[in-house]
């Protein structure tokens, strides 16, 4: 497959770049993951997910009602059915750790955004291509015989020509000029299967 390229200012990362994301769930995610859960606790920073901002109000209510309720007699006092006092404060305990759990999943799933935005950003770097030199459309538009030299992809400009055979790395991002091939795109759209993509056809770049 014969690519010309066209990066932008900022090139993007290679669409089959291999990416090695962390297991889905382990203790040392959750170590990482612990500080960030117990910052999230803030209720400012939970304004923008209602819901955990709901279980927090319930949980500081259930507490404040756990501490007064010694104090106030609890519903026994007003003719009630008594409530146990380890009661209020199991439920004040299970609302924190609702709240808690909610936000440690969220900062392992950051964390695992961030670590694979990093191998991204690091497996374009070191990326190599074989830029085409002297590319002739006319009378050799896939490159067969033309020369080859082995270049780093950041150092790809606009128009450059690359070759790209089975099993390599696509470094940037192009228009494909001549040649089919199945692409492996699970590192820029999540899809887990290869597309294909050739010449002259829709989806191309």
């Amino acid at each position: 497959m014969t690519l010309i390229t066209t990066p932008s200012e900022q090139q993007d990362a290679p669409a089959s770049a291999p990416t090695t994301p962390p297991r889905s769930f382990g203790w040392a995610q959750l170590v990482q993951a612990l500080p960030g859960a117990l910052r999230k606790l803030d209720p400012t920073a939970l304004v923008r997910n209602p819901v955990m901002l709901l279980v927090w109000v319930g949980a500081a209510f259930t507490t404040v009602l756990a501490i007064a309720e010694p104090f106030l007699g609890g519903p026994a006092s007003s003719g009630g059915t008594p409530v146990p006092a380890p009661f209020t404060w199991g439920i004040a305990i299970w609302l924190w750790l609702t709240v808690l759990f909610a936000n440690v999943a969220e900062s392992v799933a950051e964390g695992r955004g961030k670590a694979q935005a990093a191998s991204l950003r690091k497996t374009r770097t070191s990326t190599m291509a074989r830029r085409v030199v002297g590319y002739d459309p006319a009378a050799d538009a896939a490159a067969e015989h033309a020369a080859t030299a082995q270049v780093s992809s950041a150092e790809l400009q606009r128009d450059d020509v690359v070759i790209v055979t089975a099993g390599e790395l696509i470094p940037g991002d192009g228009d494909i000029v001549a040649g089919i091939a199945t692409v492996d795109e699970s590192a820029i759209t999540g899809e887990s299967a290869p597309v294909i993509r050739e010449s002259g056809g829709d989806r191309s770049a």
